[in-house]
């Protein structure tokens, strides 16, 4: 298994924004843009948010969030691992962690959104304990959307 050290950073973190940008890339290339749903890290309530990013050595090989959404529920976001890391362990360490950061937080769900063009993605949150639920907030009309939540508390 690699060695990976995940660090807690800030929404305008250049490594975290890189990621970002190439999990767009992807999203782009399996759904209409419409259908992609990022984090805008302009906005003042982005402080709520915790980012992170996990480091294979030097390199910024992943990234994730959790926003929350109300006081019981947090939603997992921009959770990405670069193609040259996957299959080694990162998503789940990464998911761990973030999992971790929301019972300290309190919240007793995580929720998440994803889409039938990631079925890896669908497969990978099952395998951790999420299930499939209702449509939640702004994915509510998007047709590709698909709905996940896991308890933790």
């Amino acid at each position: 298994m690699i060695d990976v050290e995940i660090k807690k950073v800030q929404p305008n973190d250049p490594d975290l924004l890189r990621l970002i940008a190439k999990l767009d890339e992807e999203l782009l290339e399996r759904y209409p843009a419409e259908e992609v749903h990022g984090v805008d890290v302009t906005d003042p309530r982005v402080r709520e948010i915790v980012f992170i990013i996990a480091y294979a050595g030097r390199d910024a090989a992943g990234c994730g969030a959790i926003r929350p959404l109300d006081s019981k529920s947090t939603e997992l976001k921009r959770f990405f691992v670069d193609r040259d890391y996957r299959k080694q362990g990162i998503a789940g360490r990464m998911l761990a962690f973030l999992e971790g950061q929301a019972k300290e937080q309190c919240f007793e769900t995580i929720k998440l959104e994803a889409g039938p063009g990631q079925p890896e993605a669908l497969r990978f949150y099952e395998k951790h304990g999420y299930r499939e639920i209702d449509k939640f907030g702004e994915y509510a009309a998007c047709e590709l959307s698909i709905c996940y939540e896991k308890r933790i508390g």
